[in-house]
Protein backbone atom coordinates (compact mmCIF):
# COMPACT_ATOMS: atom_id res chain seq x y z
CA UNK A 1 0.00 0.00 0.00
CA UNK A 2 1.18 3.47 -0.57
CA UNK A 3 2.31 5.71 1.88
CA UNK A 4 -0.30 8.34 2.17
CA UNK A 5 -3.25 6.38 2.99
CA UNK A 6 -3.08 6.29 6.47
CA UNK A 7 -2.64 2.19 6.36
CA UNK A 8 -3.24 1.53 10.26
CA UNK A 9 -7.49 0.52 9.78
CA UNK A 10 -8.07 -2.92 9.51
CA UNK A 11 -9.28 -2.81 5.84
CA UNK A 12 -6.06 -0.92 4.52
CA UNK A 13 -4.22 -3.27 6.63
CA UNK A 14 -5.98 -6.13 4.55
CA UNK A 15 -5.88 -4.03 1.16
CA UNK A 16 -2.13 -3.25 1.29
CA UNK A 17 -0.96 -6.98 2.79
CA UNK A 18 -3.06 -8.10 -0.68
CA UNK A 19 -1.12 -6.28 -2.97
CA UNK A 20 2.39 -7.04 -0.94
CA UNK A 21 1.38 -10.55 -2.25
CA UNK A 22 0.74 -9.22 -5.40
CA UNK A 23 4.41 -7.95 -5.74
CA UNK A 24 5.83 -10.92 -4.30
CA UNK A 25 4.36 -12.91 -6.94
CA UNK A 26 5.72 -10.72 -9.28
CA UNK A 27 9.38 -11.05 -7.74
CA UNK A 28 9.08 -14.31 -8.18
CA UNK A 29 7.75 -14.74 -11.42
CA UNK A 30 10.98 -12.66 -12.47
CA UNK A 31 13.61 -14.64 -10.24
CA UNK A 32 12.20 -17.77 -12.12
CA UNK A 33 12.77 -16.03 -15.71
CA UNK A 34 16.57 -15.88 -14.37
CA UNK A 35 18.54 -18.39 -16.29
CA UNK A 36 20.12 -20.93 -14.07
CA UNK A 37 23.50 -19.81 -14.93
CA UNK A 38 22.80 -16.01 -14.38
CA UNK A 39 23.61 -14.07 -11.61
CA UNK A 40 20.40 -12.77 -9.29
CA UNK A 41 20.10 -8.94 -9.08
CA UNK A 42 17.77 -6.01 -8.54
CA UNK A 43 16.35 -4.45 -11.06
CA UNK A 44 16.68 -0.81 -9.90
CA UNK A 45 16.86 2.55 -11.92
CA UNK A 46 18.34 4.46 -8.81
CA UNK A 47 21.10 3.42 -5.94
CA UNK A 48 22.43 5.19 -3.02
CA UNK A 49 25.42 2.76 -3.42
CA UNK A 50 28.89 4.96 -4.54
CA UNK A 51 31.17 2.31 -6.23
CA UNK A 52 30.33 1.20 -9.56
CA UNK A 53 28.49 -1.83 -10.71
CA UNK A 54 29.63 -4.54 -13.43
CA UNK A 55 27.18 -4.55 -16.05
CA UNK A 56 25.03 -7.40 -16.46
CA UNK A 57 22.72 -8.53 -19.69
CA UNK A 58 20.40 -10.82 -17.44
CA UNK A 59 17.34 -9.26 -16.64
CA UNK A 60 16.75 -8.03 -12.76
CA UNK A 61 14.51 -8.55 -10.42
CA UNK A 62 11.18 -7.22 -10.12
CA UNK A 63 10.69 -5.19 -7.68
CA UNK A 64 8.23 -3.07 -8.66
CA UNK A 65 5.68 -3.99 -6.22
CA UNK A 66 7.73 -3.71 -3.40
CA UNK A 67 7.69 -0.30 -2.81
CA UNK A 68 5.07 1.01 0.01
CA UNK A 69 4.38 0.85 3.58
CA UNK A 70 2.07 -2.15 4.09
CA UNK A 71 0.28 -1.43 7.46
CA UNK A 72 1.26 0.68 10.14
CA UNK A 73 0.06 -0.01 13.84
CA UNK A 74 -0.28 3.09 15.65
CA UNK A 75 -1.03 0.86 19.20
CA UNK A 76 1.63 -1.48 18.52
CA UNK A 77 3.80 1.06 16.91
CA UNK A 78 5.40 -0.88 14.49
CA UNK A 79 4.76 -1.03 10.67
CA UNK A 80 5.26 -3.84 7.82
CA UNK A 81 7.14 -2.17 5.25
CA UNK A 82 8.18 -3.36 1.86
CA UNK A 83 11.56 -3.54 1.30
CA UNK A 84 11.78 -0.96 -1.72
CA UNK A 85 10.06 1.56 0.51
CA UNK A 86 11.62 4.58 0.71
CA UNK A 87 12.53 6.71 3.69
CA UNK A 88 10.55 9.53 2.52
CA UNK A 89 7.34 7.23 1.86
CA UNK A 90 8.12 5.29 4.93
CA UNK A 91 8.06 8.94 7.19
CA UNK A 92 5.42 10.62 5.47
CA UNK A 93 2.85 7.36 6.25
CA UNK A 94 4.25 7.39 10.41
CA UNK A 95 4.56 11.03 10.94
CA UNK A 96 0.28 10.67 10.16
CA UNK A 97 0.54 9.07 13.71
CA UNK A 98 2.90 10.79 15.40
CA UNK A 99 5.20 8.05 14.74
CA UNK A 100 8.74 7.85 12.85
CA UNK A 101 10.98 5.19 12.85
CA UNK A 102 14.00 4.18 15.08
CA UNK A 103 16.48 5.63 13.03
CA UNK A 104 16.20 7.57 9.88
CA UNK A 105 19.07 8.04 7.58
CA UNK A 106 19.77 11.19 6.25
CA UNK A 107 19.03 10.52 2.51
CA UNK A 108 15.23 10.95 1.05
CA UNK A 109 15.71 7.87 -1.37
CA UNK A 110 17.36 5.41 0.98
CA UNK A 111 14.98 2.32 1.25
CA UNK A 112 14.57 0.62 4.79
CA UNK A 113 15.84 -2.56 2.98
CA UNK A 114 19.06 -1.24 1.88
CA UNK A 115 19.15 0.39 5.43
CA UNK A 116 19.09 -2.62 6.81
CA UNK A 117 21.36 -4.72 4.67
CA UNK A 118 23.79 -2.61 4.44
CA UNK A 119 24.28 0.19 7.49
CA UNK A 120 22.12 3.18 7.77
CA UNK A 121 22.43 5.61 10.73
CA UNK A 122 21.70 9.38 11.74
CA UNK A 123 21.40 11.52 14.83
CA UNK A 124 19.53 9.27 17.19
CA UNK A 125 21.49 6.15 16.78
CA UNK A 126 23.33 7.33 20.15
CA UNK A 127 20.10 5.91 21.71
CA UNK A 128 18.72 3.33 19.15
CA UNK A 129 21.64 2.22 17.61
CA UNK A 130 21.30 1.12 13.73
CA UNK A 131 18.16 0.42 12.00
CA UNK A 132 18.37 -3.26 11.54
CA UNK A 133 18.23 -2.79 15.51
CA UNK A 134 14.67 -1.73 15.35
CA UNK A 135 13.68 -4.79 13.16
CA UNK A 136 11.41 -7.28 14.36
CA UNK A 137 10.98 -9.72 11.47
CA UNK A 138 12.67 -10.17 7.58
CA UNK A 139 11.10 -11.47 4.77
CA UNK A 140 13.99 -12.51 3.06
CA UNK A 141 14.00 -13.75 -0.98
CA UNK A 142 16.94 -16.05 -0.74
CA UNK A 143 19.68 -17.53 -3.62
CA UNK A 144 17.77 -20.34 -3.72
CA UNK A 145 14.52 -18.71 -4.62
CA UNK A 146 12.81 -19.48 -1.66
CA UNK A 147 11.45 -16.56 0.61
CA UNK A 148 11.79 -17.20 4.55
CA UNK A 149 10.51 -14.98 7.70
CA UNK A 150 13.88 -14.85 9.69
CA UNK A 151 13.12 -13.87 13.23
CA UNK A 152 15.83 -13.29 16.24
CA UNK A 153 14.81 -16.87 18.12
CA UNK A 154 13.45 -18.73 14.37
CA UNK A 155 14.94 -21.08 12.73
CA UNK A 156 16.29 -18.45 10.56
CA UNK A 157 17.93 -16.66 13.31
CA UNK A 158 21.27 -17.10 12.45
CA UNK A 159 20.56 -15.11 9.00
CA UNK A 160 18.75 -12.37 10.73
CA UNK A 161 21.65 -11.55 12.57
CA UNK A 162 23.74 -12.16 9.56
CA UNK A 163 21.74 -9.98 7.16
CA UNK A 164 23.39 -6.67 7.90
CA UNK A 165 25.94 -5.56 6.10
CA UNK A 166 25.34 -8.52 3.81
CA UNK A 167 24.62 -5.75 0.89
CA UNK A 168 22.48 -8.69 -0.95
CA UNK A 169 24.86 -11.22 -0.87
CA UNK A 170 22.42 -13.01 1.35
CA UNK A 171 19.04 -12.48 0.23
CA UNK A 172 16.75 -9.45 -0.67
CA UNK A 173 14.46 -8.52 1.68
CA UNK A 174 10.95 -8.45 0.92
CA UNK A 175 8.70 -7.44 3.84
CA UNK A 176 10.38 -5.58 7.13
CA UNK A 177 8.60 -5.48 10.58
CA UNK A 178 9.96 -2.95 12.74
CA UNK A 179 9.11 -0.92 15.89
CA UNK A 180 8.28 2.53 15.63
CA UNK A 181 9.07 5.39 18.54
CA UNK A 182 6.33 8.42 18.94
CA UNK A 183 7.69 12.40 18.05
CA UNK A 184 6.68 15.54 18.93
CA UNK A 185 5.95 18.38 15.95
CA UNK A 186 9.23 19.97 16.25
CA UNK A 187 13.05 19.83 17.34
CA UNK A 188 15.00 22.70 19.13
CA UNK A 189 18.33 22.49 18.22
CA UNK A 190 21.15 23.80 20.23
CA UNK A 191 24.51 24.05 18.00
CA UNK A 192 27.82 23.94 20.47
CA UNK A 193 30.73 25.13 19.33
CA UNK A 194 34.47 23.76 19.59
CA UNK A 195 38.52 25.03 19.18
CA UNK A 196 39.46 21.81 20.44
CA UNK A 197 38.54 18.69 19.06
CA UNK A 198 39.57 16.61 22.44
CA UNK A 199 36.73 19.11 23.80
CA UNK A 200 33.78 18.38 21.48
CA UNK A 201 35.20 14.37 21.62
CA UNK A 202 34.97 14.64 25.61
CA UNK A 203 31.66 16.42 25.77
CA UNK A 204 30.36 14.27 22.93
CA UNK A 205 31.18 11.18 24.88
CA UNK A 206 29.01 12.79 28.43
CA UNK A 207 26.01 13.69 26.22
CA UNK A 208 25.78 9.74 25.24
CA UNK A 209 26.28 8.29 28.50
CA UNK A 210 23.85 11.65 30.22
CA UNK A 211 21.06 11.66 27.48
CA UNK A 212 21.32 15.63 28.48
CA UNK A 213 23.63 18.37 28.22
CA UNK A 214 23.49 21.27 31.11
CA UNK A 215 20.06 19.80 32.31
CA UNK A 216 18.29 19.66 28.73
CA UNK A 217 17.18 16.45 27.43
CA UNK A 218 19.39 15.47 24.16
CA UNK A 219 17.00 13.63 21.54
CA UNK A 220 19.30 13.68 18.85
CA UNK A 221 22.79 14.09 18.20
CA UNK A 222 25.32 14.62 15.53
CA UNK A 223 28.13 17.30 14.53
CA UNK A 224 30.55 18.95 11.80
CA UNK A 225 33.81 19.47 12.00
CA UNK A 226 35.15 22.44 9.48
CA UNK A 227 38.62 22.81 11.11
CA UNK A 228 40.79 21.48 14.11
CA UNK A 229 39.60 24.67 15.75
CA UNK A 230 35.99 25.06 14.48
CA UNK A 231 33.72 22.25 15.21
CA UNK A 232 30.32 21.98 16.17
CA UNK A 233 27.83 19.53 18.43
CA UNK A 234 24.25 19.80 17.40
CA UNK A 235 22.14 18.65 20.02
CA UNK A 236 17.73 18.34 19.33
CA UNK A 237 15.28 17.48 21.68
CA UNK A 238 11.19 17.50 20.97
CA UNK A 239 8.93 19.38 21.52
CA UNK A 240 5.08 20.43 20.82
CA UNK A 241 5.60 24.15 22.01
CA UNK A 242 4.70 26.41 19.13
CA UNK A 243 6.68 28.89 17.42
CA UNK A 244 8.89 29.46 14.08
CA UNK A 245 10.74 27.68 12.25
CA UNK A 246 13.47 27.19 10.10
CA UNK A 247 12.68 26.69 6.37
CA UNK A 248 16.32 24.72 4.71
CA UNK A 249 13.87 23.69 1.89
CA UNK A 250 15.03 26.56 -0.51
CA UNK A 251 17.96 29.41 -0.38
CA UNK A 252 18.98 29.15 3.31
CA UNK A 253 21.53 26.06 3.40
CA UNK A 254 21.36 23.98 7.11
CA UNK A 255 24.88 23.07 7.94
CA UNK A 256 25.61 26.85 6.80
CA UNK A 257 23.14 27.41 10.27
CA UNK A 258 25.21 25.78 12.45
CA UNK A 259 28.34 27.85 12.30
CA UNK A 260 28.71 31.47 14.88
CA UNK A 261 31.41 32.46 16.57
CA UNK A 262 30.75 32.17 20.26
CA UNK A 263 32.61 29.50 22.07
CA UNK A 264 30.67 30.08 25.23
CA UNK A 265 26.62 30.94 24.27
CA UNK A 266 24.85 28.04 21.45
CA UNK A 267 23.33 29.16 18.34
CA UNK A 268 19.17 27.59 18.66
CA UNK A 269 16.71 26.75 16.20
CA UNK A 270 14.21 25.09 15.75
CA UNK A 271 12.08 22.94 12.79
CA UNK A 272 9.54 20.87 11.97
CA UNK A 273 10.13 16.83 12.70
CA UNK A 274 9.34 16.27 8.82
CA UNK A 275 12.22 19.28 8.12
CA UNK A 276 14.59 18.02 10.80
CA UNK A 277 14.83 14.14 9.50
CA UNK A 278 15.65 15.76 6.07
CA UNK A 279 17.11 18.72 6.76
CA UNK A 280 20.52 17.00 5.65
CA UNK A 281 18.44 16.32 1.75
CA UNK A 282 18.33 19.22 0.42
CA UNK A 283 22.08 19.77 -0.16
CA UNK A 284 22.85 16.32 0.07
CA UNK A 285 24.82 17.45 3.55
CA UNK A 286 27.31 19.63 1.63
CA UNK A 287 27.56 17.92 -1.28
CA UNK A 288 25.39 20.27 -3.71
CA UNK A 289 27.93 22.81 -3.69
CA UNK A 290 30.12 20.39 -6.05
CA UNK A 291 26.92 21.51 -8.79
CA UNK A 292 27.09 25.53 -7.87
CA UNK A 293 23.96 24.47 -5.88
CA UNK A 294 24.82 27.33 -3.11
CA UNK A 295 26.12 29.78 -5.10
CA UNK A 296 23.69 32.37 -4.42
CA UNK A 297 23.06 33.21 -8.31
CA UNK A 298 22.81 29.64 -9.11
CA UNK A 299 20.25 29.05 -6.29
CA UNK A 300 18.44 31.88 -6.60
CA UNK A 301 16.94 30.18 -10.14
CA UNK A 302 17.47 26.10 -8.98
CA UNK A 303 14.11 24.96 -9.33
CA UNK A 304 13.35 24.04 -5.57
CA UNK A 305 12.20 20.48 -6.84
CA UNK A 306 15.71 19.45 -8.10
CA UNK A 307 16.57 20.75 -4.75
CA UNK A 308 17.23 16.93 -3.18
CA UNK A 309 19.85 13.73 -3.28
CA UNK A 310 17.96 11.91 -5.60
CA UNK A 311 18.64 14.85 -8.23
CA UNK A 312 22.76 15.63 -7.18
CA UNK A 313 22.74 11.58 -7.62
CA UNK A 314 21.32 11.74 -11.68
CA UNK A 315 24.31 14.46 -11.69
CA UNK A 316 26.72 12.10 -10.36
CA UNK A 317 25.69 9.37 -12.99
CA UNK A 318 25.96 11.77 -15.92
CA UNK A 319 29.74 12.44 -14.69
CA UNK A 320 30.45 8.74 -13.89
CA UNK A 321 29.56 8.09 -17.54
CA UNK A 322 30.54 10.60 -19.33
CA UNK A 323 34.12 11.50 -17.13
CA UNK A 324 32.68 15.39 -16.89
CA UNK A 325 34.61 15.98 -13.92
CA UNK A 326 37.99 14.86 -15.45
CA UNK A 327 37.53 16.47 -18.51
CA UNK A 328 37.05 19.49 -16.58
CA UNK A 329 40.11 19.01 -14.47
CA UNK A 330 42.18 18.53 -17.35
CA UNK A 331 40.84 21.68 -19.69
CA UNK A 332 42.22 23.21 -17.04
CA UNK A 333 45.39 21.46 -16.07
CA UNK A 334 44.77 19.31 -13.06
CA UNK A 335 45.01 15.65 -12.83
CA UNK A 336 42.30 13.30 -12.43
CA UNK A 337 40.90 13.14 -9.25
CA UNK A 338 40.04 10.17 -7.25
CA UNK A 339 36.22 9.89 -5.31
CA UNK A 340 36.55 9.12 -1.29
CA UNK A 341 33.01 8.66 -0.40
CA UNK A 342 33.40 6.79 2.66
CA UNK A 343 31.55 6.76 6.32
CA UNK A 344 33.69 5.00 9.11
CA UNK A 345 33.38 4.23 12.97
CA UNK A 346 36.13 4.56 15.36
CA UNK A 347 35.72 3.72 18.94
CA UNK A 348 34.69 7.29 20.22
CA UNK A 349 38.04 8.11 22.53
CA UNK A 350 39.97 7.91 19.04
CA UNK A 351 37.80 10.00 17.09
CA UNK A 352 39.39 13.11 18.14
CA UNK A 353 43.11 11.60 17.28
CA UNK A 354 41.42 10.24 13.80
CA UNK A 355 40.13 13.44 12.54
CA UNK A 356 43.10 15.18 13.18
CA UNK A 357 45.09 12.84 11.37
CA UNK A 358 42.49 12.83 8.58
CA UNK A 359 42.52 16.55 7.99
CA UNK A 360 46.30 16.32 8.12
CA UNK A 361 46.43 13.95 5.70
CA UNK A 362 43.36 14.05 3.06
CA UNK A 363 42.55 17.54 1.52
CA UNK A 364 38.59 17.16 2.25
CA UNK A 365 36.03 19.20 5.10
CA UNK A 366 33.64 19.57 6.44
CA UNK A 367 33.01 16.08 8.06
CA UNK A 368 30.16 14.41 9.75
CA UNK A 369 30.16 13.09 12.63
CA UNK A 370 27.60 10.96 14.46
CA UNK A 371 27.55 8.77 17.87
CA UNK A 372 26.24 5.77 17.89
CA UNK A 373 25.85 2.12 20.40
CA UNK A 374 24.06 -0.64 20.29
CA UNK A 375 21.28 -0.91 21.23
CA UNK A 376 20.79 -2.33 25.08
CA UNK A 377 19.43 -4.84 25.60
CA UNK A 378 20.26 -6.67 22.55
CA UNK A 379 17.53 -8.94 20.50
CA UNK A 380 16.32 -12.10 21.91
CA UNK A 381 18.83 -14.43 20.83
CA UNK A 382 21.90 -12.48 19.93
CA UNK A 383 25.49 -13.52 20.78
CA UNK A 384 26.20 -11.29 24.04
CA UNK A 385 29.57 -10.65 22.37
CA UNK A 386 29.03 -9.85 18.72
CA UNK A 387 25.36 -9.55 17.73
CA UNK A 388 25.78 -8.47 14.49
CA UNK A 389 28.75 -10.88 12.98
CA UNK A 390 29.17 -9.05 9.70
CA UNK A 391 29.46 -5.55 11.21
CA UNK A 392 31.30 -6.50 15.02
CA UNK A 393 30.39 -3.59 16.92
CA UNK A 394 31.23 -4.22 20.64
CA UNK A 395 28.10 -4.15 22.99
CA UNK A 396 28.13 -1.13 25.74
CA UNK A 397 30.97 0.74 23.63
CA UNK A 398 30.40 4.08 21.70
CA UNK A 399 31.67 4.30 18.44
CA UNK A 400 31.50 7.69 16.33
CA UNK A 401 30.80 7.60 12.41
CA UNK A 402 32.68 9.85 10.11
CA UNK A 403 31.17 10.95 6.73
CA UNK A 404 33.48 12.11 4.26
CA UNK A 405 32.22 12.78 1.02
CA UNK A 406 34.38 14.62 -1.77
CA UNK A 407 37.56 13.59 -3.95
CA UNK A 408 41.26 14.41 -3.73
CA UNK A 409 43.92 14.92 -6.76
CA UNK A 410 45.35 11.78 -7.69
CA UNK A 411 49.39 11.55 -7.44
CA UNK A 412 51.22 10.63 -10.43
CA UNK A 413 52.72 7.16 -10.21
CA UNK A 414 50.33 6.62 -7.26
CA UNK A 415 48.25 3.16 -7.13
CA UNK A 416 45.23 3.17 -7.67
CA UNK A 417 42.68 4.61 -4.54
CA UNK A 418 46.07 5.65 -3.15
CA UNK A 419 43.94 7.25 -0.76
CA UNK A 420 41.12 5.09 0.15
CA UNK A 421 43.73 2.14 1.09
CA UNK A 422 45.13 5.07 3.13
CA UNK A 423 42.46 5.66 4.64
CA UNK A 424 41.22 1.92 4.91
CA UNK A 425 44.49 1.41 6.97
CA UNK A 426 44.28 4.30 9.61
CA UNK A 427 40.72 3.29 10.42
CA UNK A 428 41.85 -0.90 11.06
CA UNK A 429 44.66 1.21 12.86
CA UNK A 430 42.43 3.16 15.26
CA UNK A 431 40.21 0.19 15.87
CA UNK A 432 37.75 1.31 13.58
CA UNK A 433 35.62 -0.29 10.65
CA UNK A 434 34.46 0.77 7.14
CA UNK A 435 30.72 0.83 5.54
CA UNK A 436 30.75 -1.29 2.30
CA UNK A 437 28.90 1.13 0.18
CA UNK A 438 31.96 2.51 -1.69
CA UNK A 439 34.99 1.60 -3.30
CA UNK A 440 36.65 -0.93 -1.12
CA UNK A 441 40.26 -2.00 -1.49
CA UNK A 442 41.04 -4.83 0.95
CA UNK A 443 43.03 -8.61 0.53
CA UNK A 444 40.47 -10.84 0.65
CA UNK A 445 42.06 -11.91 3.67
CA UNK A 446 42.13 -8.88 5.26
CA UNK A 447 38.33 -8.47 4.24
CA UNK A 448 37.84 -12.12 5.98
CA UNK A 449 39.58 -12.25 8.80
CA UNK A 450 39.48 -8.30 10.05
CA UNK A 451 36.18 -7.55 9.07
CA UNK A 452 32.75 -8.82 7.70
CA UNK A 453 31.68 -12.08 8.84
CA UNK A 454 34.85 -14.54 7.62
CA UNK A 455 33.69 -18.05 8.25
CA UNK A 456 30.22 -17.43 9.88
CA UNK A 457 29.86 -15.76 6.31
CA UNK A 458 30.50 -18.30 4.11
CA UNK A 459 28.32 -20.96 5.92
CA UNK A 460 25.28 -18.51 5.56
CA UNK A 461 26.24 -18.13 1.83
CA UNK A 462 26.51 -22.57 2.11
CA UNK A 463 22.74 -22.83 3.66
CA UNK A 464 20.89 -19.60 2.07
CA UNK A 465 22.56 -19.60 -2.01
CA UNK A 466 24.28 -23.07 -2.18
CA UNK A 467 24.25 -22.85 -5.98
CA UNK A 468 25.72 -18.65 -5.46
CA UNK A 469 23.47 -17.38 -7.67
CA UNK A 470 24.20 -13.93 -5.96
CA UNK A 471 27.11 -12.66 -6.01
CA UNK A 472 29.49 -13.18 -2.74
CA UNK A 473 30.51 -10.07 -0.51
CA UNK A 474 33.93 -9.41 -1.22
CA UNK A 475 33.11 -9.72 -5.06
CA UNK A 476 30.55 -6.98 -4.89
CA UNK A 477 31.93 -4.85 -2.40
CA UNK A 478 35.87 -4.94 -3.31
CA UNK A 479 35.94 -6.37 -6.63
CA UNK A 480 32.72 -4.45 -7.78
CA UNK A 481 31.19 -7.51 -9.91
Amino acid sequence: MRAGKRPGSDGARETGFAQHREGVARLLASYHAIPPDGSVRLAKKTSNLFRARAKSSTPGLDVSGLTGVIAVDPVARTADVAGMCTYEDLVDATLAYGLAPLVVPQLKTITLGGAVTGLGIESTSFRNGLPHESVLEIDILTGNGEIITATPDGEHAELFFGFPNSYGTLGYSTRLKITLEPVKKYVALRHLRFDSLKTLETTMDRIVTDREYEGVAVDYLDGVVFTDTESYLTLGVQTDDDGPVSDYTGQNIFYRSIQHPSLVHPKTDRLTIRDYLWRWDTDWFWCSRAFGAQNPKIRRFWPKQYLRSSFYWKLIALDHKYDIGDRLEKRKGNPPRERVVQDVEVPIERTADFVSWFLDEIPIEPLWLCPLRLREPSPAGASAARPWPLYPLEPKRTYVNIGFWSSVPIVPGEREGAANRLIEDKVGDFDGHKSLYSDSYYSKEDFEAQYYGGDRYLHLKDRYDPNSRLLDLFSKAVQRK
